[in-house]
Protein backbone atom coordinates (compact mmCIF):
# COMPACT_ATOMS: atom_id res chain seq x y z
CA UNK A 1 0.00 0.00 0.00
CA UNK A 2 1.17 3.54 -0.71
CA UNK A 3 1.54 6.26 1.89
CA UNK A 4 0.89 9.96 1.28
CA UNK A 5 2.43 12.67 3.43
CA UNK A 6 1.84 16.39 2.94
CA UNK A 7 4.32 18.75 4.60
CA UNK A 8 3.77 22.48 4.95
CA UNK A 9 6.98 24.45 5.33
CA UNK A 10 6.15 27.66 7.17
CA UNK A 11 6.97 31.09 5.92
CA UNK A 12 8.53 31.84 9.30
CA UNK A 13 12.19 32.74 8.76
CA UNK A 14 13.13 30.52 11.72
CA UNK A 15 12.04 27.36 9.86
CA UNK A 16 15.08 25.56 8.44
CA UNK A 17 13.93 25.03 4.85
CA UNK A 18 17.12 23.23 3.83
CA UNK A 19 16.76 20.76 6.71
CA UNK A 20 13.12 20.18 5.71
CA UNK A 21 14.16 19.38 2.15
CA UNK A 22 17.02 17.13 3.28
CA UNK A 23 14.59 15.26 5.52
CA UNK A 24 12.13 14.82 2.66
CA UNK A 25 14.96 13.33 0.62
CA UNK A 26 15.69 10.84 3.44
CA UNK A 27 12.00 9.94 3.66
CA UNK A 28 11.61 9.37 -0.08
CA UNK A 29 10.95 5.71 -0.77
CA UNK A 30 9.02 3.56 -3.24
CA UNK A 31 5.34 3.66 -2.35
CA UNK A 32 5.64 6.84 -0.29
CA UNK A 33 4.20 9.96 -1.92
CA UNK A 34 5.40 13.33 -0.63
CA UNK A 35 3.96 16.80 -1.26
CA UNK A 36 5.58 20.00 0.01
CA UNK A 37 3.29 23.02 0.44
CA UNK A 38 4.71 26.37 1.43
CA UNK A 39 4.04 29.93 2.34
CA UNK A 40 6.65 32.65 2.44
CA UNK A 41 5.88 35.34 4.99
CA UNK A 42 9.50 36.42 5.38
CA UNK A 43 10.03 36.72 1.61
CA UNK A 44 6.72 38.55 1.19
CA UNK A 45 7.56 41.07 3.90
CA UNK A 46 11.05 41.64 2.53
CA UNK A 47 9.84 42.18 -1.05
CA UNK A 48 6.97 44.43 0.07
CA UNK A 49 9.46 46.61 1.91
CA UNK A 50 11.76 46.81 -1.12
CA UNK A 51 8.85 47.75 -3.41
CA UNK A 52 7.32 50.23 -0.95
CA UNK A 53 4.07 48.25 -0.60
CA UNK A 54 2.43 48.64 2.79
CA UNK A 55 2.05 45.37 4.67
CA UNK A 56 -1.02 45.21 6.89
CA UNK A 57 -2.83 42.58 8.94
CA UNK A 58 -6.56 42.18 9.35
CA UNK A 59 -7.93 40.93 12.68
CA UNK A 60 -11.31 39.21 12.42
CA UNK A 61 -13.89 39.56 15.21
CA UNK A 62 -12.87 36.11 16.48
CA UNK A 63 -9.28 37.33 16.90
CA UNK A 64 -7.76 35.43 13.93
CA UNK A 65 -5.21 37.55 12.06
CA UNK A 66 -4.72 37.36 8.28
CA UNK A 67 -2.75 39.26 5.66
CA UNK A 68 -4.55 42.19 4.03
CA UNK A 69 -4.20 41.40 0.32
CA UNK A 70 -5.07 44.41 -1.81
CA UNK A 71 -4.10 44.42 -5.49
CA UNK A 72 -0.54 45.62 -4.81
CA UNK A 73 0.03 43.04 -2.08
CA UNK A 74 -1.40 40.27 -4.28
CA UNK A 75 1.28 41.07 -6.84
CA UNK A 76 3.94 40.97 -4.11
CA UNK A 77 2.64 37.59 -2.88
CA UNK A 78 2.83 36.10 -6.38
CA UNK A 79 6.32 37.47 -7.03
CA UNK A 80 7.69 36.40 -3.65
CA UNK A 81 6.27 32.87 -3.59
CA UNK A 82 6.85 31.94 -7.24
CA UNK A 83 10.05 33.93 -7.73
CA UNK A 84 11.90 33.51 -4.45
CA UNK A 85 10.52 30.96 -1.95
CA UNK A 86 9.64 28.21 -4.40
CA UNK A 87 12.90 28.30 -6.45
CA UNK A 88 14.88 28.15 -3.22
CA UNK A 89 12.98 25.06 -2.05
CA UNK A 90 13.39 23.43 -5.47
CA UNK A 91 17.15 24.06 -5.34
CA UNK A 92 17.38 22.46 -1.89
CA UNK A 93 15.40 19.40 -2.99
CA UNK A 94 17.33 18.94 -6.21
CA UNK A 95 20.61 19.28 -4.33
CA UNK A 96 19.52 16.26 -2.29
CA UNK A 97 18.56 14.27 -5.35
CA UNK A 98 14.80 14.78 -5.17
CA UNK A 99 12.89 15.08 -8.44
CA UNK A 100 10.68 18.08 -7.62
CA UNK A 101 8.33 20.30 -9.62
CA UNK A 102 7.01 23.71 -8.53
CA UNK A 103 3.34 24.63 -8.88
CA UNK A 104 1.17 27.52 -7.78
CA UNK A 105 -2.55 27.04 -7.41
CA UNK A 106 -2.96 28.66 -10.83
CA UNK A 107 -0.96 25.97 -12.63
CA UNK A 108 -3.30 23.38 -14.11
CA UNK A 109 -6.09 24.88 -11.98
CA UNK A 110 -4.48 23.07 -9.08
CA UNK A 111 -6.30 25.11 -6.43
CA UNK A 112 -9.70 26.60 -7.16
CA UNK A 113 -11.22 29.11 -4.76
CA UNK A 114 -14.32 31.17 -4.17
CA UNK A 115 -13.44 34.85 -4.04
CA UNK A 116 -14.46 36.59 -0.82
CA UNK A 117 -16.56 39.65 -1.61
CA UNK A 118 -15.82 41.27 1.74
CA UNK A 119 -14.18 40.60 5.07
CA UNK A 120 -15.16 41.64 8.57
CA UNK A 121 -12.31 43.10 10.57
CA UNK A 122 -11.80 45.01 13.80
CA UNK A 123 -9.90 48.27 13.26
CA UNK A 124 -9.19 50.56 16.24
CA UNK A 125 -11.78 48.66 18.23
CA UNK A 126 -14.54 49.09 15.65
CA UNK A 127 -16.08 46.47 13.34
CA UNK A 128 -15.28 47.29 9.70
CA UNK A 129 -16.10 45.76 6.31
CA UNK A 130 -13.05 45.42 4.06
CA UNK A 131 -13.80 45.10 0.34
CA UNK A 132 -10.44 45.58 -1.40
CA UNK A 133 -9.16 42.20 -0.26
CA UNK A 134 -8.15 39.72 -2.98
CA UNK A 135 -8.51 36.50 -1.02
CA UNK A 136 -10.52 33.34 -1.46
CA UNK A 137 -11.48 30.05 0.16
CA UNK A 138 -10.35 26.88 -1.59
CA UNK A 139 -13.23 24.85 -2.99
CA UNK A 140 -11.47 22.28 -5.17
CA UNK A 141 -8.07 20.61 -5.64
CA UNK A 142 -6.97 19.08 -8.93
CA UNK A 143 -6.08 15.70 -7.48
CA UNK A 144 -5.68 14.16 -10.95
CA UNK A 145 -2.73 16.46 -11.61
CA UNK A 146 -1.14 15.75 -8.23
CA UNK A 147 -1.65 12.00 -8.47
CA UNK A 148 -0.20 11.89 -11.99
CA UNK A 149 2.92 13.67 -10.73
CA UNK A 150 3.20 11.53 -7.60
CA UNK A 151 2.83 8.25 -9.46
CA UNK A 152 5.47 9.43 -11.95
CA UNK A 153 7.97 9.94 -9.14
CA UNK A 154 7.73 13.72 -8.76
CA UNK A 155 7.52 15.65 -5.50
CA UNK A 156 5.09 18.58 -6.07
CA UNK A 157 6.02 21.86 -4.36
CA UNK A 158 2.75 23.77 -4.02
CA UNK A 159 1.82 27.32 -2.97
CA UNK A 160 -0.84 30.02 -3.35
CA UNK A 161 -2.31 31.86 -5.13
CA UNK A 162 -5.43 29.93 -6.11
CA UNK A 163 -7.65 30.48 -9.13
CA UNK A 164 -11.01 32.17 -8.51
CA UNK A 165 -14.22 31.63 -10.51
CA UNK A 166 -13.30 34.49 -12.85
CA UNK A 167 -9.95 32.88 -13.69
CA UNK A 168 -7.96 35.48 -11.77
CA UNK A 169 -5.65 34.81 -8.81
CA UNK A 170 -6.67 35.15 -5.17
CA UNK A 171 -4.45 34.77 -2.14
CA UNK A 172 -5.19 31.90 0.23
CA UNK A 173 -3.69 30.99 3.58
CA UNK A 174 -0.85 28.53 2.94
CA UNK A 175 -1.75 26.33 5.93
CA UNK A 176 -5.31 25.98 4.66
CA UNK A 177 -4.02 25.31 1.15
CA UNK A 178 -1.88 22.50 2.55
CA UNK A 179 -4.90 21.20 4.45
CA UNK A 180 -7.02 21.22 1.29
CA UNK A 181 -4.35 19.23 -0.55
CA UNK A 182 -3.99 16.75 2.32
CA UNK A 183 -7.74 16.30 2.54
CA UNK A 184 -8.23 15.90 -1.20
CA UNK A 185 -5.47 13.26 -1.38
CA UNK A 186 -6.78 11.50 1.76
CA UNK A 187 -3.25 11.82 3.09
CA UNK A 188 -1.96 9.59 5.84
CA UNK A 189 -0.42 12.63 7.52
CA UNK A 190 -0.23 16.41 7.28
CA UNK A 191 2.77 17.98 9.01
CA UNK A 192 2.53 21.72 9.61
CA UNK A 193 6.02 23.00 10.43
CA UNK A 194 6.45 26.25 12.32
CA UNK A 195 8.94 28.18 14.43
CA UNK A 196 7.79 26.65 17.72
CA UNK A 197 7.90 23.16 19.31
CA UNK A 198 4.17 22.77 18.67
CA UNK A 199 0.99 24.32 20.03
CA UNK A 200 1.96 26.19 23.19
CA UNK A 201 -0.31 26.40 26.23
CA UNK A 202 1.57 29.61 27.02
CA UNK A 203 2.65 31.47 23.87
CA UNK A 204 5.65 32.88 25.76
CA UNK A 205 6.87 29.53 27.11
CA UNK A 206 8.39 27.07 24.59
CA UNK A 207 8.37 24.40 27.31
CA UNK A 208 4.55 24.45 27.39
CA UNK A 209 4.15 22.57 24.07
CA UNK A 210 1.16 20.26 24.10
CA UNK A 211 1.28 16.64 23.00
CA UNK A 212 -2.36 16.70 21.91
CA UNK A 213 -4.67 19.61 21.12
CA UNK A 214 -8.38 19.00 20.57
CA UNK A 215 -9.96 21.79 18.55
CA UNK A 216 -13.69 22.51 18.79
CA UNK A 217 -15.83 21.17 15.93
CA UNK A 218 -16.87 24.74 15.11
CA UNK A 219 -15.58 28.23 15.83
CA UNK A 220 -12.14 29.58 16.71
CA UNK A 221 -9.67 27.38 18.63
CA UNK A 222 -8.65 28.29 22.15
CA UNK A 223 -4.93 28.59 21.36
CA UNK A 224 -4.22 31.41 18.88
CA UNK A 225 -0.92 32.85 20.07
CA UNK A 226 2.01 32.93 17.67
CA UNK A 227 -0.21 32.54 14.63
CA UNK A 228 -1.54 29.14 15.78
CA UNK A 229 -5.19 30.08 15.20
CA UNK A 230 -5.15 29.52 11.44
CA UNK A 231 -2.95 26.43 11.75
CA UNK A 232 -5.47 24.80 14.07
CA UNK A 233 -8.34 25.75 11.76
CA UNK A 234 -6.38 24.26 8.85
CA UNK A 235 -5.74 21.10 10.86
CA UNK A 236 -9.46 20.74 11.56
CA UNK A 237 -10.28 21.19 7.87
CA UNK A 238 -7.73 18.55 6.83
CA UNK A 239 -9.11 16.02 9.32
CA UNK A 240 -12.68 16.67 8.24
CA UNK A 241 -11.77 16.24 4.59
CA UNK A 242 -10.19 12.84 5.09
CA UNK A 243 -6.58 13.31 6.24
CA UNK A 244 -5.74 10.66 8.83
CA UNK A 245 -3.38 12.60 11.11
CA UNK A 246 -2.25 16.20 11.57
CA UNK A 247 0.82 17.27 13.53
CA UNK A 248 2.03 20.80 14.21
CA UNK A 249 5.77 20.57 14.82
CA UNK A 250 9.07 22.42 15.06
CA UNK A 251 10.52 23.36 11.67
CA UNK A 252 13.83 24.27 13.32
CA UNK A 253 14.67 20.68 14.27
CA UNK A 254 17.50 18.79 12.58
CA UNK A 255 15.07 16.26 11.07
CA UNK A 256 11.79 18.16 11.35
CA UNK A 257 9.52 15.93 9.27
CA UNK A 258 10.79 12.62 10.56
CA UNK A 259 10.63 13.86 14.15
CA UNK A 260 7.02 14.97 13.69
CA UNK A 261 6.04 11.63 12.17
CA UNK A 262 7.77 9.86 15.08
CA UNK A 263 5.75 11.75 17.71
CA UNK A 264 7.35 15.17 18.21
CA UNK A 265 5.16 18.26 18.18
CA UNK A 266 1.43 18.50 18.82
CA UNK A 267 -1.07 16.08 17.34
CA UNK A 268 -4.35 17.82 16.52
CA UNK A 269 -7.72 16.13 16.96
CA UNK A 270 -11.32 17.32 16.72
CA UNK A 271 -13.24 17.34 20.00
CA UNK A 272 -16.46 15.32 20.04
CA UNK A 273 -18.32 18.42 21.16
CA UNK A 274 -17.55 22.09 21.69
CA UNK A 275 -17.61 21.55 25.45
CA UNK A 276 -15.05 18.76 25.17
CA UNK A 277 -12.48 20.85 23.32
CA UNK A 278 -9.23 21.17 25.17
CA UNK A 279 -5.70 19.89 25.43
CA UNK A 280 -3.89 16.96 26.92
CA UNK A 281 -0.31 16.32 27.90
CA UNK A 282 0.67 12.69 27.51
CA UNK A 283 2.34 11.07 30.51
CA UNK A 284 5.70 9.46 29.92
CA UNK A 285 5.52 5.65 29.91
Amino acid sequence: MSETIVVKCGGNAAVNAEAVCADLARLSAPGRHLVLAHGGSADIEQLASRLGVESRRLVAPDGISTRHTDSAMLEVVQLALAGSTKPRLLRHLQRHGVQAVGLTGMDGSLLRARRKSALRAVVDGRATIVRDNHTGRITDVNTDLLEDLLHSGWLPVVSPPAMAEDGRPVNTDADRAAAAVAGALRADALVLLTGAPGVLADADDPASALDVCAVPPEGPPAYRGGGMGLKLIAAREALRQGCERVVIADGRAERPVGAALDGAGTRVTIAQSAGAAGVRRELAG
